[in-house]
């Protein structure tokens, strides 16, 4: 599986809209609005590199309002939950 964290700058007029499109693309599994210099942040979720591509550049790119994006690929995925079900003993 693969992780892609993408960075949105939008119209601030088109701000929800832009957010509820890109929700409802398949593989998005969340959207946030933030704060800063950019103003929403997607999670990409695929199960191949080159799926990245296109979820961010044929889906992602077109919603209107959307001005920009910056992708990051995942290394590795380091939570708490994770770490916590990898040391649970049960109790």
């Amino acid at each position: 599986m693969v992780t892609a964290i993408v960075f949105v700058a939008a119209d601030v007029a088109q701000i929800p809209e832009a957010a509820a499109a890109i929700a409802d693309i398949d593989d998005v599994t969340e959207v946030y609005s933030v704060t800063g210099e950019i103003d929403l942040v997607a999670m990409v979720r695929v199960r191949e590199l080159e799926d990245v591509a296109r979820v961010v550049t044929e889906r992602i790119d077109k919603v209107p309002g959307v001005l920009s994006t910056e992708t990051h690929v995942a290394f590795r995925t380091y939570s708490r939950h994770d770490l916590e079900q990898a040391f649970s003993i049960g109790l």
